[in-house]
């Protein structure tokens, strides 16, 4: 299902380089101009075959392109704007990759030309690891695929990248920026949040040894390691473009969390039972909705497809 002639896509991380596979193997598009600012990353696109073209100004790789991908921090999304606005093709689609999005709309409609199609979008996937070896075409089969369409844009556009999403095997949903904010500061940025904090807290406990920590990490703090291990430019941009919705879930949070603390204080088990029961029945629903499995997390294999 070819829908693309050439596809741009800056920026080769994970995402980036998943992007690009997932584009290769599922027949997508024809060509695929990689671009990074890094030239080590670059020679590893080169050498892993993930491009048909690599390009180092973003402007130059834009030219000729029906789809441009951005795959970098949402942070420098305003200055790569800035770099390609003149180099668009007439009626090309600009999408991105980010967590958050109404920065990304924010800052790109201001620097884009209106003959291009602004279509900010957020693949819900990922793993820890970074860098173009680390994708494989897999990663989002059976994972969502949020839109987030400016109210004015071109609905055959909307319609086309949705069924690039469709063909990487990913469910689409289609909401506001406003409104995916929201939803993924409590679903995705706050787990992140809570993650690296705890992991810090950790190794700076007074009385309890690095080696200790190590040691004797079950499951629970060893999946908040894994999560911690995240590329930190591209989470300290997450936060600080999505602070509203942030801090005010990291308020509700608070406030929970000073809830659980009197239960436990006053030896209250029925609000701590009935909350572990709540809790219970969602990760169940997680399971139900394919978003993970059921089988024991503990000594279970976590190695990637092929990512040949």
């Amino acid at each position: 299902m070819t829908l693309f002639k050439q596809v741009t896509i800056i920026g080769f991380g994970l995402i980036g380089s998943s992007v690009a596979r997932a584009l290769r193997e599922n027949g997508v598009c024809e060509n695929i101009v990689a671009c990074d600012a890094s030239p080590d990353c670059l020679a590893k696109v080169e050498k892993l075959k993930l491009a048909d073209k690599c390009v180092s100004d973003a402007a130059k790789a834009v030219n000729g392109s029906e789809l441009v991908i951005l795959a970098t921090p949402v942070g420098t999304y305003g200055d790569i704007g800035k770099a390609i606005a003149a180099s668009l093709e007439f009626g090309a689609i600009v999408t991105d990759v980010g967590s958050v999005k109404g920065c990304v709309l924010k800052a790109l409609k201001a620097v884009l030309p209106e003959h291009v199609h602004l279509i900010p979008g957020h693949p819900v996937a990922g793993t820890e690891q970074s860098g173009p070896e680390a994708g494989f075409a897999s990663l989002f089969a059976g994972r969502w695929a949020i839109l987030t369409p400016p109210q004015d844009a071109d609905p055959t556009a909307v319609e086309k990248l949705k069924r690039m999403w469709e063909a990487f095997g990913s469910k689409v949903e289609i909401m506001t920026p406003e409104h995916h904010d929201l939803v993924l500061a409590i679903t995705s940025h706050i787990p992140h949040l809570i993650a690296y904090n705890i992991v810090g807290t950790a190794h700076d406990l007074e009385g309890v040894t690095d080696s200790e920590v190590i040691k004797f990490s079950a499951g629970g703090f060893r999946d908040f390691t894994r999560i911690a291990a995240s590329d930190p430019t591209m989470w300290r941009d997450v936060f600080l473009n999505n602070k509203e919705a942030v801090l005010e879930m990291l308020g509700r949070f608070s406030e929970d969390l000073t809830a659980l603390q009197r239960a436990i204080r006053w030896g209250d088990g029925d609000t701590l039972f009935d909350l572990f029961s709540h809790t219970r029945q969602v990760r169940k629903q997680i399971i139900e909705a394919g978003q993970d499995e059921e089988a024991p997390d503990f000594g279970r294999p976590h190695d990637s497809p092929s990512k040949n």
